[in-house]
């Protein structure tokens, strides 16, 4: 086991079911096996009065679907601060862009509690009074807050040390450098056998050649070239050392997309 827990999760959801995903599936479920994050789930319906254990009512003023109630989410969320909940993020489209310098800012809490929306979303009194900040993972919408929250935990728990069982794996995945991750490859040497032309069919020999320097130059000129092919928007927030400068340069000369 570790020596002490690095981050607590907790969750207020309906559905508490499917974090089975992250318990039990994956890195994040060994990482919790060994300790190094917790999780909470917290169901707004196990603090509602009535016998129908009621969670949403309909909106004032009219308009399809149902919000969520603020009174049984408030229990909840009081629940799992009583038991250490730290920083209050409510998963919704219209929240700040969950990124990679996002990711490594809530793998250095101590915990964090996230609120799942679910129907038309949550009673805006209740954002206001007890949620300290509103992510989003992307510009479309979702049934419901939980697919969001599991990819926050899988992210975050993917930069505890210890979690990868490798510390360069964290250090060399997409974003962490600004840039898209090189192409990768493995056995067998060619694949697939007899391949047309349009098809890449042999690992590039550079990777094959024991050459440590060659091998990271090229990594690092596919990592560039990609991101600036497909991302842009990175590469252009990323100031380029004279180095990769270069590299980028040669990608480009070689794909012709000078």
């Amino acid at each position: 086991m570790a020596g002490g827990l690095v981050i607590r999760f907790h969750v207020v959801t309906l559905f508490p079911e499917m974090f089975a995903a992250v318990t039990h599936s994956g890195i994040s479920g060994r990482a919790l096996e060994t300790g190094l994050w917790s999780l909470g789930l917290w169901n707004p319906r196990d603090f509602t009065k009535d016998n129908y254990r009621t969670v949403d009512d309909r909106p004032y003023g009219g308009g399809p679907g149902m919000l969520m109630l603020a009174e049984p989410l408030e229990k909840a969320l009081d629940a799992a601060r009583e038991a250490g909940g730290g920083r209050v993020i409510y998963l919704s489209p219209q929240g700040k862009r969950l990124d990679h310098e996002k990711v490594m800012e809530l793998a250095g809490r101590e915990a964090v509690t996230l609120l799942c929306g679910r129907y038309e979303g949550v009673d805006e009194r209740l954002i206001r009074r007890r949620v300290d900040e509103e992510l989003s993972i992307g510009d479309y919408v979702l049934s419901g807050g939980e697919i969001a929250a599991m990819a926050t935990i899988d992210a975050v728990v993917r930069q505890i040390p210890g979690a990868l069982g490798g510390e360069q794996s964290a250090i060399e995945e997409s974003f962490v450098q600004g840039l898209l991750d090189c192409p990768q490859y493995t056995r067998p040497e060619i694949w697939p056998e007899g391949a047309g032309e349009k098809v890449t069919a042999q690992v590039p020999s550079v990777l094959m050649s024991g050459h440590h320097e060659n091998i990271r130059r090229w990594r690092l000129k596919q990592a560039l070239g990609r991101t600036w092919q497909r991302r842009p928007d990175l590469l252009a927030a990323r100031k380029l050392s004279e180095d990769e400068r270069t590299l980028l340069e040669e990608f480009q000369r070689e794909s012709g997309e000078s």
